[in-house]
């Protein structure tokens, strides 16, 4: 997050359009607004702050306008736009240029909904029967010759398989999870995948399975859900 500062002088017209600018070059930017603001009459201000016109824009202690310090000292400055207008505040275009140049760029719009994805194939083998019954052999060996299939007995490989499948989707739902900073769904998978495991392959309860895969499902989708923003004091340093 660039370091953005506004120094005013208490008795200039334009610091509230000058706030209002900053609050819209954030929002084009998809940023939490976040700046310092300095009174110039405060003692606690830099003394830096004395050496620019009011209002005054810094982006990581660069004024946006390009303007050397006490050139607009103690006097309202005057900023000019693309189009050459004359105005009191920097444009909001001015702004946004400062804030992209030091690293507030707009963040890329990604297919989240592809993360939710990686708990399928967990589901799915999950769902896979466990062929422990020798006389349900010749029906699985049926269904799987109609559909241009050898029998494969695959039970002693479904353990392993499961689980790996069951850590990828942690590990996915755990990396979508730090992203929005919610770690609630990545607990919930890890808790899941655990009663998947114990349910299908030591306990033999169908039910607890099933409650683990829907736990997986949540969990998935709930890192789908968009992310609340974080209120948050505009003029905090």
């Amino acid at each position: 997050m660039p370091n953005v500062e506004l120094i005013y002088s208490l008795d200039c017209p334009n610091i509230e359009k000058a706030r209002a600018a900053i609050l819209q070059a954030f929002s084009r930017l998809k940023l939490t607004p976040r700046w310092k603001e300095w009174d110039q009459a405060s003692s606690e201000s830099p003394s830096y702050v004395k050496e620019y016109g009011s209002p005054t824009i810094l982006v990581e202690g660069h004024d946006i306008a390009d303007a050397s310090p006490s050139s607009d000292a103690d006097c309202c400055r005057i900023y000019k736009d693309n189009e050459g207008k004359l105005s009191g505040v920097p444009a909001v275009e001015m702004i946004t240029l400062a804030l992209k140049k030091n690293g507030g760029q707009i963040p890329v719009q990604k297919n989240t909904w592809v993360g939710g994805l990686t708990a399928l194939p967990a589901i799915g083998s999950v769902l896979l029967p466990k062929l422990t019954c020798p006389l349900c052999w010749p029906a699985y060996a049926s269904l799987l010759s109609a559909l241009g299939l050898g029998f494969i007995d695959y039970t002693p490989y479904l353990f392993p398989i499961t689980a790996f499948m069951l850590a990828i989707s942690i590990a996915s739902i755990g990396f979508y999870s730090k992203k929005k900073e919610n770690y609630i769904p990545f607990f919930v998978s890890i808790g899941a995948a655990v009663l998947v495991l114990i349910s299908k392959f030591w306990w033999l309860n169908n039910w607890g399975t099933y409650i683990g895969i829907t736990g997986l499902v949540i969990a998935s989708v709930w890192n789908l859900l968009p992310r609340g923003r974080k209120k948050s004091c505009p003029a905090c340093p």
